[in-house]
């Protein structure tokens, strides 16, 4: 097979908002602060990137998690606009099933019954979904203290963060070595850098699961937000959200958002893929692949004004709308409510280890998988 190498919680009620930047700092630095400490007594630390405009972002090395993305709105005013908590006990408890902000793997999204065979041997995920493993299986990426490192620059601040995922973990084959840099520009772009190696035949699909909210985190719906996917087709999911081998377009359905549209306008249409994910939560085949000078995704709230384009140089990205949310787990913000935020999960297709029509998830000895996502926020 060929070389992967793929161009790329009760606290308030009400959203954290900030009247105006806080202080400043240069840029070229990641502040670190104690964020907690694991059942077994693994340190866990928060670390801060901030540019020269005020935009600021925290990070943990539990879990490779984006607690917070501070940006203005068209008058200044800061917000957080991702989900997350302020302590690591927010991301350990058990009701947290949501992945808040997470890198997520070895395999985000579903891998059906959890089984895929490789090079003439299966292999098995634990179930954590219904018949499936998503995700990564029961204790994946996001539940990891990931080794942290500042490889900031003089004009950007950049944390990398390390994990070696051993042979047979979760029951995937190879010792994986996955490298994450998260990176912070002067045009309020939060990118990401994943790679990875492998000493085994394995599969991978890395990640990044926040949850956005451009009104502010804890604000109430993401209803009223528009969007855009610069994808004319998607992969169609039977019953238990695993792709039917089919890849559709998106014409004439609720789900073609090549044009900006309202998330909420058809959102409970009789539409079966809409009944079936009891909203969103589908993937959605990029038009450029492997492009990241192109728009893969934009976002626009009207209230505040503020804009979320999306890069990247995977071929999907999955859109969810928080469809399993509900209003009992609180965090940075308060409740997080049924369809608060959104997901625009950049990836490989979902269960592509058993979809040979599927681009190829199989990384080999020797290979390098390389992608990269950036996140852009500005207002209009």
């Amino acid at each position: 097979m060929k070389k992967i190498s793929i161009l790329a919680f009760a606290i308030s009620s009400f959203p954290v908002c900030f009247a105006a930047s806080p202080p400043m700092k240069s840029a070229g630095h990641v502040a670190v602060q104690p964020f907690g400490q694991t059942s077994d007594g693994q340190k866990v630390n928060l670390y801060t990137l901030r540019n020269a405009a005020g935009m600021e972002v925290t990070i943990t090395n539990y879990g490779g998690t984006v607690t917070t993305v501070k940006v203005p709105d068209r008058n200044g005013k800061y917000d957080d606009v991702v989900l997350g908590f302020d302590s690591l006990q927010g991301y350990t408890q058990p009701a947290n099933t949501a992945y808040f902000g997470a890198i997520v793997g070895r395999y985000g999204n579903r891998i059906a019954k959890g089984t895929f065979s490789l090079d003439g041997k299966t292999y098995h995920i634990p179930l954590n979904d219904g018949p499936n493993a998503l995700h990564g299986g029961t204790t994946g990426f996001n539940k990891r203290v990931w080794t942290a490192k500042d490889v900031s620059t003089a004009n950007e601040p950049a944390l990398e963060l390390h994990y070696l995922s051993p042979d047979g973990e979760q029951g995937f084959p190879g010792n994986l070595d996955v490298t994450v840099r998260y990176s912070l520009d002067a045009k309020n772009g939060l990118r990401l850098d994943y790679s990875a190696k492998t000493d085994k035949d394995t599969v991978l699909n890395l990640t990044n699961h926040s949850y956005f909210n451009l009104a502010g985190a804890g604000s109430a719906t993401v209803l009223d937000h528009r969007l855009m996917l610069a994808a004319s087709r998607f992969t169609p999911v039977n019953s238990t959200l695993i792709p039917t081998g089919e890849i559709v377009p998106v014409s004439g359905t609720p789900l073609d958002f090549t044009h900006l549209t309202v998330v909420g306008s058809r959102i409970n249409s009789d539409y079966p893929q809409i009944k079936i994910a009891n909203g969103y939560d589908h993937n959605f085949v990029l038009d450029s692949p492997g492009d990241l000078s192109k728009v893969a995704a934009r976002v626009e709230e009207p209230k505040s004004g503020r804009v979320m384009e999306v890069y990247t140089t995977q071929p999907g990205i999955q859109f969810y709308t928080g469809n399993f949310l509900n209003g009992k787990i609180s965090g940075i913000g308060g409740a997080y409510r049924y369809r608060s935020a959104l997901c625009l999960e950049t990836q490989h297709f979902p269960d592509s280890p058993n979809q040979p029509n599927f681009p190829s998830t199989v990384l080999h000895p020797g290979e390098q998988f390389k992608s990269t996502t950036i996140y852009r926020f500005s207002t209009h």
